[in-house]
Protein backbone atom coordinates (compact mmCIF):
# COMPACT_ATOMS: atom_id res chain seq x y z
CA UNK A 1 0.00 0.00 0.00
CA UNK A 2 1.06 3.16 -0.66
CA UNK A 3 -0.14 6.93 0.68
CA UNK A 4 -0.23 8.45 -2.81
CA UNK A 5 -3.24 6.10 -3.37
CA UNK A 6 -4.82 6.91 -0.95
CA UNK A 7 -4.51 3.93 1.09
CA UNK A 8 -6.09 1.45 -1.33
CA UNK A 9 -4.80 -1.81 -2.70
CA UNK A 10 -4.55 -3.05 -6.01
CA UNK A 11 -3.48 -5.94 -8.19
CA UNK A 12 -1.91 -5.99 -11.30
CA UNK A 13 -1.82 -8.90 -13.86
CA UNK A 14 -2.02 -10.26 -17.45
CA UNK A 15 -5.08 -10.56 -19.01
CA UNK A 16 -4.54 -13.64 -20.26
CA UNK A 17 -3.04 -15.12 -16.90
CA UNK A 18 -6.78 -14.30 -15.17
CA UNK A 19 -8.40 -15.99 -17.98
CA UNK A 20 -6.24 -18.75 -17.88
CA UNK A 21 -6.62 -18.75 -14.08
CA UNK A 22 -10.48 -18.90 -14.65
CA UNK A 23 -10.16 -21.24 -17.16
CA UNK A 24 -7.82 -23.50 -15.04
CA UNK A 25 -10.29 -23.67 -12.42
CA UNK A 26 -13.47 -24.50 -14.34
CA UNK A 27 -13.29 -27.29 -16.85
CA UNK A 28 -16.18 -29.03 -18.34
CA UNK A 29 -15.49 -32.51 -18.91
CA UNK A 30 -16.94 -33.77 -22.27
CA UNK A 31 -16.99 -37.49 -21.53
CA UNK A 32 -17.01 -39.80 -24.01
CA UNK A 33 -16.58 -43.67 -22.20
CA UNK A 34 -17.02 -46.87 -24.40
CA UNK A 35 -16.06 -49.27 -21.96
CA UNK A 36 -14.34 -50.07 -18.20
CA UNK A 37 -11.93 -46.94 -18.13
CA UNK A 38 -15.79 -45.24 -18.48
CA UNK A 39 -16.84 -46.93 -15.31
CA UNK A 40 -13.37 -46.08 -13.63
CA UNK A 41 -14.31 -42.00 -14.87
CA UNK A 42 -17.21 -42.54 -12.69
CA UNK A 43 -15.68 -43.47 -9.74
CA UNK A 44 -13.73 -40.39 -9.90
CA UNK A 45 -16.80 -38.33 -10.11
CA UNK A 46 -17.92 -40.01 -6.74
CA UNK A 47 -17.42 -38.80 -3.29
CA UNK A 48 -14.48 -40.70 -2.48
CA UNK A 49 -12.51 -39.03 -4.84
CA UNK A 50 -13.88 -36.03 -5.98
CA UNK A 51 -13.02 -34.35 -8.92
CA UNK A 52 -14.78 -31.39 -7.92
CA UNK A 53 -11.91 -30.34 -5.96
CA UNK A 54 -10.24 -29.33 -8.79
CA UNK A 55 -13.15 -27.59 -10.57
CA UNK A 56 -13.74 -30.41 -13.17
CA UNK A 57 -17.00 -31.54 -12.07
CA UNK A 58 -19.46 -29.76 -14.17
CA UNK A 59 -19.88 -32.53 -16.94
CA UNK A 60 -21.80 -31.97 -19.76
CA UNK A 61 -22.96 -33.91 -22.40
CA UNK A 62 -23.30 -31.24 -25.10
CA UNK A 63 -20.37 -30.63 -26.79
CA UNK A 64 -21.10 -26.52 -26.99
CA UNK A 65 -20.61 -25.84 -23.47
CA UNK A 66 -17.41 -28.25 -22.83
CA UNK A 67 -13.60 -27.52 -23.07
CA UNK A 68 -12.43 -31.21 -21.95
CA UNK A 69 -12.64 -34.25 -23.40
CA UNK A 70 -12.10 -37.26 -21.84
CA UNK A 71 -12.08 -40.59 -24.05
CA UNK A 72 -12.10 -43.22 -22.26
CA UNK A 73 -12.19 -46.82 -23.68
CA UNK A 74 -11.79 -48.39 -26.91
CA UNK A 75 -13.32 -46.58 -29.91
CA UNK A 76 -14.79 -48.50 -33.03
CA UNK A 77 -14.04 -47.12 -36.55
CA UNK A 78 -17.88 -47.16 -36.52
CA UNK A 79 -17.63 -44.73 -33.42
CA UNK A 80 -15.14 -42.80 -34.98
CA UNK A 81 -16.93 -40.15 -36.96
CA UNK A 82 -18.97 -39.36 -34.09
CA UNK A 83 -16.03 -38.36 -31.82
CA UNK A 84 -14.44 -36.14 -34.48
CA UNK A 85 -17.74 -34.67 -34.98
CA UNK A 86 -18.10 -33.87 -31.13
CA UNK A 87 -14.37 -33.11 -30.81
CA UNK A 88 -15.02 -30.35 -34.35
CA UNK A 89 -18.26 -28.99 -31.88
CA UNK A 90 -16.61 -28.00 -28.91
CA UNK A 91 -15.39 -24.39 -28.86
CA UNK A 92 -11.98 -23.01 -28.48
CA UNK A 93 -9.79 -23.64 -26.87
CA UNK A 94 -10.04 -27.02 -25.78
CA UNK A 95 -8.07 -29.95 -24.44
CA UNK A 96 -8.25 -34.16 -24.56
CA UNK A 97 -7.24 -36.39 -22.14
CA UNK A 98 -6.55 -39.87 -23.92
CA UNK A 99 -7.48 -42.10 -20.84
CA UNK A 100 -6.53 -46.30 -20.71
CA UNK A 101 -4.48 -48.24 -23.04
CA UNK A 102 -7.26 -48.93 -25.73
CA UNK A 103 -7.98 -45.10 -26.14
CA UNK A 104 -3.92 -44.56 -26.41
CA UNK A 105 -2.80 -46.88 -28.16
CA UNK A 106 -5.90 -49.43 -29.22
CA UNK A 107 -4.46 -51.35 -25.82
CA UNK A 108 -5.02 -55.82 -25.99
CA UNK A 109 -7.22 -55.12 -29.37
CA UNK A 110 -5.38 -54.87 -32.27
CA UNK A 111 -8.49 -55.79 -34.49
CA UNK A 112 -9.25 -53.93 -37.89
CA UNK A 113 -12.43 -52.68 -36.09
CA UNK A 114 -10.87 -50.38 -33.00
CA UNK A 115 -8.99 -46.98 -33.55
CA UNK A 116 -5.11 -47.35 -32.74
CA UNK A 117 -4.73 -44.98 -31.09
CA UNK A 118 -7.08 -41.82 -30.80
CA UNK A 119 -4.01 -39.12 -31.22
CA UNK A 120 -4.35 -39.95 -34.85
CA UNK A 121 -7.56 -38.29 -35.38
CA UNK A 122 -7.78 -35.36 -32.84
CA UNK A 123 -4.64 -33.62 -31.06
CA UNK A 124 -4.27 -35.60 -27.22
CA UNK A 125 -2.84 -33.04 -24.70
CA UNK A 126 -2.37 -35.61 -21.52
CA UNK A 127 -2.82 -39.96 -21.84
CA UNK A 128 -3.40 -41.82 -19.01
CA UNK A 129 -1.88 -45.44 -18.71
CA UNK A 130 -3.25 -48.49 -16.95
CA UNK A 131 -6.01 -50.97 -18.04
CA UNK A 132 -8.10 -49.53 -16.20
CA UNK A 133 -6.54 -46.69 -14.66
CA UNK A 134 -7.31 -45.72 -11.47
CA UNK A 135 -9.00 -42.30 -10.12
CA UNK A 136 -6.04 -41.24 -8.83
CA UNK A 137 -4.51 -41.08 -12.49
CA UNK A 138 -7.36 -39.37 -13.68
CA UNK A 139 -7.18 -36.72 -11.32
CA UNK A 140 -3.47 -36.50 -12.03
CA UNK A 141 -4.33 -36.11 -15.45
CA UNK A 142 -6.62 -33.45 -14.70
CA UNK A 143 -3.93 -31.69 -12.55
CA UNK A 144 -1.74 -32.11 -15.80
CA UNK A 145 -4.32 -30.44 -17.98
CA UNK A 146 -5.00 -27.48 -15.72
CA UNK A 147 -1.25 -27.03 -15.84
CA UNK A 148 -1.44 -26.68 -19.98
CA UNK A 149 -4.49 -24.36 -19.36
CA UNK A 150 -2.49 -21.97 -16.85
CA UNK A 151 0.45 -21.85 -19.73
CA UNK A 152 -1.89 -21.50 -22.51
CA UNK A 153 -1.73 -18.54 -24.58
CA UNK A 154 -3.98 -16.60 -26.77
CA UNK A 155 -3.25 -17.94 -30.19
CA UNK A 156 -4.49 -21.43 -30.84
CA UNK A 157 -1.40 -23.68 -31.60
CA UNK A 158 -3.62 -27.23 -31.81
CA UNK A 159 -4.72 -25.86 -35.15
CA UNK A 160 -1.03 -25.23 -36.14
CA UNK A 161 -0.35 -28.34 -34.39
CA UNK A 162 -2.55 -30.15 -36.32
CA UNK A 163 -2.12 -28.88 -39.65
CA UNK A 164 1.01 -29.75 -39.38
CA UNK A 165 0.72 -33.13 -38.69
CA UNK A 166 -1.37 -33.53 -41.64
CA UNK A 167 1.20 -31.93 -44.02
CA UNK A 168 3.73 -33.95 -42.70
CA UNK A 169 1.47 -36.99 -42.96
CA UNK A 170 2.07 -38.43 -39.29
CA UNK A 171 -1.63 -39.91 -39.35
CA UNK A 172 -0.77 -43.65 -39.72
CA UNK A 173 -2.98 -46.46 -40.37
CA UNK A 174 -5.53 -46.31 -43.70
CA UNK A 175 -7.11 -42.89 -45.08
CA UNK A 176 -10.75 -43.64 -43.91
CA UNK A 177 -13.47 -41.94 -46.01
CA UNK A 178 -14.21 -39.15 -43.14
CA UNK A 179 -10.85 -38.51 -42.83
CA UNK A 180 -9.24 -35.24 -44.09
CA UNK A 181 -6.75 -35.95 -46.71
Amino acid sequence: MSDALGGRTFITTRIDKLVNWARKNSLWPMPFGTACCAIELMSTLASRNDLSRFGAEAIRFTPRQCDLMIVAGRVAIKELPILKRIWDQMPEPKWCISMGACASSGGIFDTYTLVQGIDRFIPVDVYIPGCPPRPEAVIDAVIKIQKVVENDTWRNYKKELLEQRRQEKIFKGPMLPWQPK
